[in-house]
């Protein structure tokens, strides 16, 4: 078998998977209503939800953009935003914590730009820690606003439980950058530390000179480094922001605490092992509502505008890693220096 065969046999059965999948969860969703929830919207107020959305994906893919073109300057911009889209396509569509999809990143990378396997996974690791240094504080925040409101009882023990995983939750991404900066590696120093793995594995030295690479990213290129972490904060204030204008546009009053609180529990939801965080999501927020004296109706409803708003990022996100954006091309001859 011809290897051209072979490459469109594998993008075939790609592209009918994508497709299963899409097919799964327009068969499993509750189409019917969701049309009813949107109803209770006007046009503009869709508007403003779907374009705020496709600003954080700008904003997203700004922050990978700006690592990317530290050392590989031949990359575009806009094809690097339909990568991102399709990454929270199969990350949503996919059971796991709404991740996944990371692989499509290194894939255009190498792929289509001739970056090398392993520089291409540096950008992606340093975007993904850049991403958890916002996130892990946006989850301080919420989980302190949990605790402020109420909404999950706690006892001595566990409100001590829950400060010890904050903290390490908090300061683990930019003590990890740090590290980065002066040239200490954690991740690789911990995989040669376990017992059972070979030192020298090609995986082993494939992440020992990933983090390497992401390690000089925070060295040679501090003011790209906190354009990036600017870029971050951005994509993590607007999921808050969004969540703030659903309930609003909904006429779902709450305080900034309750609020943050109904962000997080819906946020903890998809971490399931679950496509969507399907039923998951559903049930924060009745219950997290429910202690705020909404009903379970008006919850459901907050959730179809949610749901609706996913599926259709995440239906594009399959459809556009479906496409030829994915398919082997020339790569572009680009100078990239050894770590």
């Amino acid at each position: 078998m011809s290897k051209t065969v072979r490459q469109w046999l594998f993008r075939g059965a790609v592209l009918v998977i994508l497709i299963l999948l899409l097919w799964w969860a327009l068969r499993k969703a509750p189409l019917a209503e969701i049309w009813v929830a949107i109803r209770q919207l006007h046009l503009w107020q869709v508007a403003v939800i779907l374009s705020l959305n496709a600003l954080f994906y700008v904003v997203a893919t700004l922050r990978w953009w700006t690592i990317i073109q530290a050392e590989s300057k031949h990359v575009p911009f806009f094809p690097l935003l339909g990568v991102r889209i399709s990454v929270f396509g199969v990350s949503y569509f996919t059971l796991g914590p709404q991740v996944g999809g990371e692989p499509l990143q290194v894939l255009a990378l190498q792929r289509r730009y001739g970056l090398t396997y392993t520089h291409a996974t540096a950008t992606v690791l340093m975007d993904k820690l850049l991403e958890f240094l916002v996130d892990f504080f946006m989850l301080a925040v919420g989980l302190t606003a949990i605790l402020r409101v109420g909404v999950l009882a706690e006892t001595g023990w566990q409100f001590s439980g829950d400060l010890v995983l904050l903290a390490f939750l908090v300061f683990w991404p930019p003590l990890h950058i740090i590290l980065l900066y002066n040239r200490h590696y954690p991740l690789s120093g911990l995989v040669r530390r376990i017992p059972f793995i070979r030192k020298n594995s090609k995986p082993v030295r494939f992440l020992r000179v990933a983090e390497q690479l992401a390690g000089r990213f925070c060295q040679r290129h501090p003011r790209r480094l906190l354009a990036a972490i600017g870029f971050s904060v951005l994509a993590g204030s607007g999921m808050l922001l969004d969540y703030a204008l659903m309930t609003s546009f909904l006429n779902i009053h709450l305080t900034f605490w309750k609020m943050t609180a109904g962000w997080m529990m819906g946020w903890i939801s998809l971490v399931m092992p679950l496509p969507g965080g399907l039923g998951a999501l559903e049930a924060s927020q009745v219950l997290t509502l429910g202690r705020f004296g909404f009903s379970a109706a008006i919850a459901l409803s907050l959730t179809l505008v949610m749901r609706a708003r996913d599926m259709l990022i995440g239906g594009l996100g399959l459809l556009l890693a479906g496409s030829s954006g994915f398919r082997g091309a020339k790569p572009l001859k680009a100078k990239q220096s050894k770590p």
